[in-house]
């Protein structure tokens, strides 16, 4: 367990001498980083190849962060003078740039072991370096040593290692450095596809019958079994907002790991549940590669959910879609050109470096926390806070596993931790788990409860925010003393935000209608919504919403369905209850949208 404030980050750590009187290769390494062994079901095998490509990105201290994360706080707070004066690419650039000695040091470092400024690559802000270097090279500068590691389940294969080491006039010069140790597959959240028969329109009602939604309005019955775009601008009181294309407002989506987002599967889906955005089109962004294929054998199912509802959701609002390449995985019979896993790190790099973005960006992807090296799930969450500072709404699927593996009985779980104790634990997620962003659990059935594969729990790594505090405080003294004891080594950073309906969402699939279940359902719903927020206080010259949670905790539950029923078991429990106020399982609840409209058009 490492719980750390961001306050409390290395890339705010006092500087080294600037003198650098002698070759840095000749100077004795010192452990940078290390863990205790590859996740569960990842074993070594043999040595890398000396010659495989390895593309290292290496991470400089942000020497400004604290006074970006001060600018974040206040300009996402509705009660400070300055809420909405978001800052500029330029401005967040100047704030997360390294120091100019820590660039001069690691370039004379860089350059020690051949590689010259014309080799690297570098960010918008200078506070990532990316070198392309073979096995070999890299074992050098490292001081370590690449095995291949396999995985029992899904037979992939990766290159890694267990621990590096940096000369020590370098360790407060650089955060991190990866792909190394981190063994994260970041996959995409989804919990059950279910296949029917025929394409065909969705039946919009069960005998003509309504019922009561949370606001009080009536619903269609039939969205009970199956969600469609009409159930919920229903149930969560939308149906009368009308979204414009000239606000400047746009919503971003990302894809990862070969997802492609299928276009004729698309327009299918316009067809079938919003005939009026029919032909229309996104923005198709490539980033690190990310390839845009269309045949239907490629069609994601991921991709396809997050297009179709997203899209569906708020048209004409312009759509972007990010298509960041994943990792190839290393096959020892092949020549693999490259080894990385690290595309939150590319995304951000290539997203934080554009003049202007999306207002509202939704992902459903992420991994067990542990499994993430806390250095690299620091830094990606500093990302998001750039993000955040900027303007844009941030928000990730909470994951599909309860409080660990959605398994309650303790004869089968596999909750276990990666320190080599192997105790039983509950998993939290990453970056479910940043406090930078906000997470958004499931629910199902008309009335609403928390569905069970719905993600929550506390981070190991990030304390718990100010702006939640209250909230959280108010769950926890409800819990019976020694209720889940041992299962958690602490109260931190806790998730969900919020949630919204995750089962039975009916999309279009290589031609077909299938239902499908999960958080990644719930993200690209609840990130509709604040589209359309950002959409209606654009529309009268209001800023967006930004970084969403301290809005959220203060004033917004109030525009919120309080969900008061369900539970996620996982590791061997039943999870933690949803009840009055905010909860583990579905935070504070589901969107209102006219409530939530007056409430962001009253805001400054």
């Amino acid at each position: 367990m490492r719980l750390i404030s961001l306050f409390g980050l290395p890339f705010v750590a006092a500087l080294a001498s600037a003198a650098v009187p002698f070759n840095l290769k000749d100077c004795q390494h010192k452990v940078k980083e290390s863990i205790h062994g590859p996740p569960r079901g990842w074993s070594r095998h043999t040595p890398a190849p000396k010659h495989h490509m390895l593309e290292l990105k290496i991470a400089l201290p942000q020497a400004k962060f604290l006074e970006l994360e001060q600018h974040l706080w206040e300009v996402s707070d509705p009660s400070h003078p300055r809420y909405g004066a978001h800052l500029s690419k330029e401005e967040t650039d100047v704030l997360t740039a390294p120091h100019p000695e820590t660039l001069d040091i690691v370039n004379e470092w860089l350059a020690s072991h051949g590689l010259a400024e014309e080799s690297l690559i570098r960010s918008s802000a200078h506070d990532w370096v990316t070198i392309r270097v073979p096995v070999g090279l890299a074992e050098e500068m490292l001081d370590t040593t690449y095995y291949v590691y396999k995985h029992a389940d899904t037979g992939e294969s990766i290159v890694r290692t267990t621990s590096y080491s940096l000369p020590e006039i370098l360790h407060n010069h650089i955060d991190l450095i990866q792909p190394t140790t981190m063994f994260a597959r970041f996959k995409a959240f989804k919990s059950t596809l279910h296949w029917d028969n025929q394409l065909q329109p969705p039946v919009l009602s069960m005998s003509g019958g309504t019922i009561t939604g949370p606001a009080g309005n009536q619903v269609n019955a039939s969205c009970n079994s199956t969600i469609t775009v009409s159930c919920l601008k229903q149930l969560y009181n939308a149906v009368a907002y009308n979204t414009s294309a000239t606000s400047g407002n746009k919503l971003g989506l990302t894809a990862y790991l070969g997802q492609y987002a299928n276009n004729m599967d698309l327009q299918q889906f316009f067809q079938l549940e919003n005939p009026s955005a029919y032909g229309s089109n996104y923005t198709f962004v490539s980033v690190n590669g990310g390839l845009n294929n269309q045949t239907y054998e490629a069609a994601g199912i991921e991709a396809n959910l997050d297009t179709q509802f997203g899209f569906g959701l708020t048209w004409p609002t312009p759509g972007t879609f990010y298509s960041t390449a994943g990792e190839p995985p290393f096959d020892p019979d092949m020549l693999t050109p490259t080894d990385t896993n690290e595309p939150y790190s590319y995304w951000l790099d290539y997203v934080l470096s554009q003049p202007m973005l999306p207002q509202t960006i939704s992902t459903s992807y992420g991994d067990d926390e542990q499994t993430v090296p806390f250095t690299y799930a620091a830094r990606v969450c500093a990302g998001m806070a750039v993000l955040g500072a900027r303007g844009v709404s941030v928000l990730f699927s909470s994951g599909d596993s309860g409080v660990g593996d959605g398994d309650p009985d303790p004869a089968t779980q596999m909750c276990y931790s990666n320190d080599g104790l192997n105790v039983t634990k509950f998993l939290p997620n990453f970056p479910a788990s940043c406090p930078y962003v906000t997470t958004v659990g499931a629910t199902v059935n008309i009335p609403e409860t928390a569905v069970s594969f719905s993600g929550g729990g506390f981070s190991d790594y990030f304390v718990r925010p100010a702006y939640q505090e209250v909230a959280v405080s108010e769950y926890l003294a409800k819990l019976a003393p020694g209720t889940y004891e041992g299962l958690y080594t602490s109260y931190g950073r806790a998730y969900p935000d919020v949630s919204a309906q995750g089962v039975n969402f009916s999309i279009v699939y290589q031609g077909q209608t299938v239902l499908v279940d999960g958080t990644s359902c719930s993200s690209p719903t609840f990130a509709s919504f604040v589209s359309m927020l950002n959409d209606a206080r654009l529309n009268v010259g209001k800023t967006p919403l930004g970084f969403l949670n301290p809005f959220l905790y203060s004033t917004g539950y109030t525009g919120l369905n309080d969900i008061t029923a369900g539970n996620n078991p996982g590791c061997g429990t039943q999870g933690f209850n949803a009840t009055t106020g905010w909860d583990p399982v579905s935070g504070l609840g589901t969107p209102n949208f006219e409530k939530l409209e007056a409430l962001v058009l009253s805001m400054a």
